[in-house]
C-alpha cells in the first residue's frame, strides 16, 4: 500500500478532517506500537511500510536502543492511548479511535503472518483495538 492510499483510508476510516491529522494519528501509533513491539519485529513491520511510515517506526525501535531480540516495553491499553494521544495532540478517547483505524489499516497492509506476530505480541486489551478477525485469532496468548 502507499503512503497517500495509507493516509486517506486513516482519514477516513478515523473522520479525520484533513490529511495532516491522518499523517499525525498514523505516524503516532507506529511509533507507539515500535517502543511496545520487540524490536526485531517492530523493524520488520517497518520494511513493510511505505518510506515514511517506516521511517517513523525504524526511529522508535532504534531510539530504544535495543537490539533484535529485546522485547518492547511493557504498557497496556492507557499508556498506549495516552502516548498516541500526547503525539497528536488530541484526547485519550480520539487516541483510541485513531489507533484503531491506523490497525485496521495495518492489517490490510501488511503481510497476515506478520499482522498475527504483532497481535501474539500485543497484550489483550492493545489487541483488540485490531479489526475482529485478527483480534479473534489472537484471543487468549497473553504475551509472557
Amino acid at each position: 500500500m502507499h503512503h497517500d492510499e495509507l493516509i486517506g483510508k486513516v482519514q477516513s476510516l478515523a473522520h479525520l478532517p484533513d490529511r495532516d491529522c491522518a499523517e499525525r494519528a498514523a505516524h503516532a501509533v507506529v511509533s507507539t506500537l515500535s517502543e511496545r513491539l520487540p524490536a526485531g519485529l517492530a523493524r520488520h513491520v517497518a520494511a513493510q511500510l511505505p518510506p515514511g511510515m517506516a521511517a517513523a517506526m525504524r526511529e522508535a525501535a532504534d531510539a530504544s536502543g535495543a537490539d533484535a531480540g529485546t522485547a518492547g516495553e511493557k504498557f497496556g491499553l492507557i499508556a498506549f492511548a495516552g502516548r498516541v494521544a500526547v503525539r497528536t495532540g488530541t484526547d485519550e478517547d480520539a487516541a483510541l479511535r485513531e489507533t484503531a483505524a491506523v490497525l485496521e489499516v495495518l492489517d490490510a497492509a501488511l503481510a497476515p503472518e506478520l499482522m498475527e506476530r504483532m497481535a501474539d505480541a500485543l497484550p489483550s486489551d492493545i489487541r483488540e483495538l485490531l479489526p475482529v478477525g485478527r483480534a479473534a485469532e489472537g484471543a487468549g496468548q497473553e504475551p509472557g
